[in-house]
């Protein structure tokens, strides 16, 4: 198959013309890495090559777009590639590209989420269901989770601020209701609502 034209699109995009009319969105990178120019003849093994290499170029782009954008995991951002119509292989490429050059960490992400959600309060509990919702293999956890922060001087402070009136039954249970929603243990909670002078009823 013949190229009859190679246009530039912008910046390290461009477009390869065959002879039939078909148009292949390629990049710079993959143009040059092919040896590529106006007035090639490909074989059928080249064309799938330039496929292959043009969608793994244009894919990686996109993923380091996505990925300036925010910090996410591995699992994240192949689903989020996959439904933006990539190919498998180039996603897999992708992961395996942004891993090897440091911009892909689930270790580091699993961290930056367990820093972020014990800066708002939230218990172990909570952490953990959000590393799980995010995709980060279960063996990252512990490590990640070993930075949280004892509980107490947290918990001390949250009902401190929203317990007015320790013998209100109903406020008590309201309070320890929510902080479980938080992620704390109900060990965590009947602990310091007991150095609060105060006790959680039992149902």
């Amino acid at each position: 198959m013949l190229i009859t034209a190679i246009r530039q699109t912008s910046g390290d995009r461009c477009t390869v013309v065959l002879e039939d009319g078909a148009e292949i969105k390629s990049s710079l990178g993959a143009v040059t890495e092919l040896r590529l120019y106006t007035g090639k003849e490909l074989d059928g093994e080249a064309l799938e090559e330039l496929r292959r290499l043009s969608a793994r170029s244009l894919a990686r782009d996109r993923a380091l777009e996505v990925l300036s954008r925010r910090q996410m995991s591995r699992k994240e951002l192949k689903s989020k590639l996959l439904q933006k119509g990539e190919t498998e292989d180039s996603v897999e490429y992708c992961a395996q590209w942004l891993e090897e050059r440091g911009f892909l960490d689930d270790g580091r992400y699993a961290a930056a989420v367990v820093r972020h959600y014990a800066a708002k309060g939230y218990g172990a509990g909570r952490v953990r269901a959000e590393l799980q919702r995010r995709g980060i293999p279960r063996e990252l956890w512990e490590e990640a989770l070993a930075e949280l922060p004892e509980p107490d001087e947290k918990l001390d402070r949250l009902i401190a601020a929203r317990l007015k009136d320790p013998e209100d039954r109903e406020q008590v249970r309201k309070l320890s209701a929510a902080l479980y929603r938080r992620g704390y243990s109900w060990e965590e909670i009947r602990s310091a609502m007991a150095r609060c002078h105060t006790e959680i009823e039992e149902d």
